[in-house]
C-alpha cells in the first residue's frame, strides 16, 4: 500500500537527525520553563488541529479551555473537542512509551474515541459504515473518493501491519500513516485529526520525544493551502498503489521548516521567560506570578479562574498575586466583579525592553513585535553554533 522512494528525502532526514542530536545535546531545560513551553506548543496543536476541522476556537481559548475556564465565546460541545483532542495527543504519548505497544486497528479506535471526546452519536471508536466523500469546503466540491466503508476494516488492518512492520526512518513512516489513514479515511468525523496525531505517534515511538517533532499540526494550521496541496498526490479516487513520494517530501520539509521555527522561538521565548521570572522577583511577587505576566505579555486576557489554574492557588492567593501584578505595571485590571479580567499592563513592555538593553518606542502589540522581533534576531546568531545545520538552512 503507498509504496515510495527514499533517495529523495535522504538529505532532509540527515537534517532532521542533526537536529535532534542538537536539541539532545542542548540538555534537559529548567521545569518552570518546560512546563510553560509545553503548555503553549500544546495549545497551539489543539487550536491548529481542531479549527483545520471546522470547530471555531483560537489559541487563547484553548489555553482557557484547557486549564478549566471556558469562555463564555465557546460553545459546551467544542470545548468538549478540544479537551477530547488534549486527552488523544496525552493517549498518544503514554501509549508510545509502552513496551507493548503495537500497531493495530484497536490502538486507532481508541485514539479516535479520544478525539471525539466519546461522542457516540458522532461515531466515535466506530469505523464508518457508509460511504464517504471529501468535499471542498469553499466550493463543495468532491475532491477525493476513499474506498467503500466494507473495504475499511481490511485496509486500516493492512496500514496498522505496515506500520508495525516499519519504515527506513520514523519521519518517512510519519508522513506514510498519516496519508494512509486520511486516504482511507475509516471514520465519519475525525479522520484528519487521527492522521495528524498518528504521524506524532510514530515520531515519538521513533525517538523523536521533544514537542519541536511531534507539533506538527501548528505548522500545518499556519500553511493550509500547502497542507491540502499535499494531499492532491492521491489522485481523485482511493488508490493503494498510489506513489506516495511526493506526499513523504512535502510531509518531511514540512517537519523540517517547523523544528526550525520552533527553536528559533524557544531560543527568544525562553530569554522572555527568564527575564520575567526576574522582573516578578525583583518586584518582591511570588514567583508563580510569572504564569499571569507571561499571559499579559503575548496579549492574552487572564481570569482569576485561569489564574488559579495555571498557578494552582486559590482563590484569596489569586487576588493577591493579580493586585500585585497590577501594582508592578506587569498587567491592568478590566472590569469589575466576575467580569473581572487582567491584560497586559502600561509599562510591561518597558520594563521588559529595559532588561534586554531594548528601547521601546511603542506600546501594546507593536511593542510587542519590536521586542520580540529583536530578540529572534538576535537569537539566530546562536545557529552558527552548529556548522552543518547553518550550512544547510543557508543553502
Amino acid at each position: 500500500m503507498f509504496p515510495y522512494e527514499t533517495a529523495d528525502v535522504v538529505p532532509l532526514l540527515e537534517e532532521l537527525d542533526e537536529w535532534r542530536a542538537l536539541l539532545d545535546y542542548r540538555g534537559p531545560l529548567p521545569r518552570s520553563w518546560e512546563g510553560r513551553l509545553r503548555r503553549d506548543l500544546e495549545a497551539e496543536a489543539v487550536a491548529a488541529s481542531t479549527s483545520m476541522e471546522g470547530v471555531p476556537v483560537t489559541v487563547e481559548e484553548v489555553h482557557h479551555i484547557l486549564a478549566g475556564d471556558r469562555p463564555a465565546t465557546t460553545a459546551p460541545e467544542d470545548a468538549n473537542l478540544v479537551r477530547g483532542y488534549r486527552d488523544a495527543m496525552g493517549f498518544a504519548l503514554r501509549r508510545a512509551d509502552d513496551p507493548s505497544f503495537r500497531w493495530d486497528r484497536e490502538l486507532l479506535v481508541a485514539l479516535h474515541d479520544r478525539i471525539l471526546a466519546g461522542r457516540f452519536s458522532e461515531g466515535a471508536g466506530r469505523l464508518r459504515t457508509t460511504m464517504a466523500f471529501v468535499g471542498d469546503s469553499a466550493t463543495g466540491e468532491v475532491v477525493f473518493t476513499p474506498p467503500d466503508h466494507e473495504q475499511v476494516p481490511t485496509l486500516i488492518d493492512e496500514a496498522m501491519e505496515r506500520m508495525e512492520v516499519g519504515h527506513p526512518h520514523p519521519a518517512i513512516g510519519s508522513a506514510w500513516v498519516h496519508l494512509a489513514i486520511a486516504a482511507i479515511h475509516p471514520f465519519r468525523d475525525g479522520n484528519g485529526r487521527s492522521a495528524r496525531i498518528s504521524a506524532s505517534m510514530a515520531m515519538l515511538r521513533g525517538g523523536f520525544k521533544l514537542p519541536e517533532f511531534t507539533s506538527l499540526e501548528e505548522w500545518w494550521g499556519r500553511h493550509l493551502h500547502d497542507y491540502y496541496a499535499a494531499f492532491k498526490s492521491l489522485g481523485a479516487v482511493f488508490e493503494p498503489k498510489t506513489d506516495a513520494t511526493a506526499f513523504i517530501r512535502n510531509h518531511v520539509e514540512a517537519q523540517l521548516h517547523q523544528v526550525r521555527a520552533l527553536d528559533l522561538r524557544e531560543r527568544t521565548q525562553r530569554q522572555i521567560w527568564f527575564v520575567i521570572e526576574e522582573a516578578v522577583e525583583d518586584a518582591g511577587l511570588d514567583g508563580r506570578v510569572a504564569n499571569a505576566v507571561w499571559e499579559g505579555f503575548f496579549g492574552r486576557d487572564v481570569t482569576s479562574r485561569y489564574y488559579r489554574e495555571l498557578a494552582d492557588v486559590g482563590e484569596v492567593t489569586a487576588a493577591t498575586d493579580l493586585k500585585g501584578a497590577v501594582a508592578a505595571g506587569f498587567l491592568a485590571a478590566v472590569g469589575a466583579g466576575r467580569a473581572r479580567h487582567y491584560v497586559t499592563g502600561p509599562d510591561l513592555y518597558r520594563l521588559i525592553g529595559r532588561r534586554f538593553e531594548i528601547e521601546i518606542a511603542d506600546s501594546g502589540e507593536p511593542a510587542r513585535t519590536q521586542l520580540v522581533g529583536t530578540l529572534m534576531r538576535r537569537s539566530e546568531e546562536a545557529v552558527r553554533e552548529w556548522p552543518r545545520l547553518s550550512s544547510r538552512r543557508d543553502a
